[in-house]
């Protein structure tokens, strides 16, 4: 009778007195910043990219894909963009309802390879963007920036004085 106890515990998730019940829980979606959400987006984003590439993608994979895109991108759209919020609602689930269809009409090896292919790629970036050459230029940039807005400024002001 305790092992049906303790197996209908487990499985309802909830703790009787005495037990370990710490579990860790997936952090629910709608939960996760916008920035988390933007990151996975551009990594779904490059995922498809290379699902478009990758030569065992069906030609019909392909075609929605170059459709979302392009209505993406199109200006001429159901819903303007300008519109406050609804101009991007239908956008949005363009955007949707294309990558659930492509993850659908995908190989499961194919786009677990293209998975893997984008996440090299942001490794690759994000090593990129540490290189010390990367500091260096972005110091110089500012520095010589800032030097010429200092310059500016100060002949603005001799003009202004005269």
């Amino acid at each position: 009778m305790d092992g049906e106890v303790g197996n209908s515990t487990k499985t309802s998730g909830l703790c009787l007195p005495g037990e370990d019940c710490e579990q860790p829980r997936p952090e629910p979606r709608s939960s996760m910043g916008w920035k988390r959400q933007a990151q996975r987006l551009r990594k779904d984003a490059h995922v498809f990219y290379f699902l478009f590439k990758h030569p065992r993608t069906r030609w019909y994979a392909r075609f929605v894909s170059v459709c979302t895109a392009g209505y993406l991108l199109s200006p001429i759209q159901l819903i303007p963009s300008f519109i406050p919020v609804i101009g991007f609602v239908d956008d949005l689930a363009v955007l949707f309802l294309g990558a659930k269809l492509l993850q659908r009409i995908t190989p499961p090896d194919v786009l677990t390879e293209c998975r893997q292919l984008a996440d090299a790629a942001e490794i690759r970036r994000k090593e990129e963007i540490r290189s010390s050459a990367t500091v260096a230029a972005s110091v110089v940039i500012a520095t010589v920036w800032l030097l010429a807005a200092i310059t500016a400024s100060a002949l603005m002001a001799k003009y202004i004085r005269r």
